[in-house]
């Protein structure tokens, strides 16, 4: 147990019966979910982590063969679950992490109770009959450039990823959040996420979840959320009045109202 909470600088806050689970995005360590963590932590047990190459994680548990597809990442979260003994928790995904997040709930269903997903995407190349938000040559152009200038990089993905242009201080947020993590390590990571199709996997999903967009969004255009609620029985799409890809960050309060709505029905 204490090499999984080390290796993902898992941290335990809040208190109550129910737990909530938070997962990252790419890019992101587990202070992203600063903005609304206050209104759950009277009510309920809350679990953070960093994935690993973010924030505090180890570094040095980094195993590029584990970690060459999402399915790495999604063992990591079952690591956690089973190492608090976590009873049926709601787990809270973001971007890349909502797809982790289905994935290991595919794997074990009967180990989570709910899945409220900000902004998910399981494929974010555009196919024939598919448009998840970019071209191939577009991908291939930006890990390119990943590769030639990661703090060049950083900034100008971050203000896409943000969406809010009138409030630089957000994209000044997420651009310090990328360059804390390791280069080597965010590279692979962006790799192994622009790259994936989970689509398939993704229709195997039976527990129940939240689908939350944004009417306004780059990274998971709003096709992707009709996909979503599309292939997955019984979901549950809310499209947010708002623009980006962060809205825990850029919204909180419309974020917020949306799973607390969710939760009590």
């Amino acid at each position: 147990m204490v090499n999984v909470l080390k290796r993902n600088n898992v941290r335990v806050l809040g208190q109550g019966a129910q737990t909530l689970l938070f997962v990252n995005g790419f890019g992101c360590d587990q202070s992203i979910w600063r903005y609304i963590l206050p209104a759950f932590s009277t009510q309920y047990q809350l679990v953070l982590f960093d994935h690993v190459g973010a924030g505090l994680s180890d570094t040095t548990a980094y195993d590029l063969e584990k970690y060459a597809s999402l399915e790495g990442y999604a063992q990591d979260v079952l690591d956690i679950c089973h190492s608090l003994n976590l009873q049926q928790p709601i787990l809270i995904g973001h971007s890349v992490g909502a797809t982790i997040g289905m994935l290991a709930a595919i794997r074990e269903p009967q180990t989570f109770q709910r899945l409220l997903l900000l902004c998910p995407s399981p494929c974010y190349l555009n196919e024939a009959d598919y448009y998840g938000g970019f071209e191939r040559d577009d991908v291939v152009r930006m890990l390119a450039f990943m590769e030639q200038d990661y703090v060049g990089w950083a900034d100008m993905f971050a203000s896409v990823v943000m969406g809010n242009p009138d409030r630089p201080s957000l994209t000044a947020e997420l651009t310090h959040s990328f360059c804390q993590n390791d280069p080597v390590i965010a590279k692979q990571f962006a790799r192994v996420t622009f790259l994936s199709d989970n689509r398939q996997d993704i229709a195997q999903l039976r527990v129940p979840c939240l689908l939350i967009q944004c009417a306004q969004d780059y990274v998971a255009p709003r096709e992707v959320g009709e996909f979503l609620q599309a292939v997955i029985p019984g979901s549950t799409l809310v499209t947010l009045p708002v623009s980006g890809h962060c809205p825990h960050v850029s919204a909180p309060t419309e974020t917020l109202q949306a799973m607390e709505d969710f939760m009590a029905a």
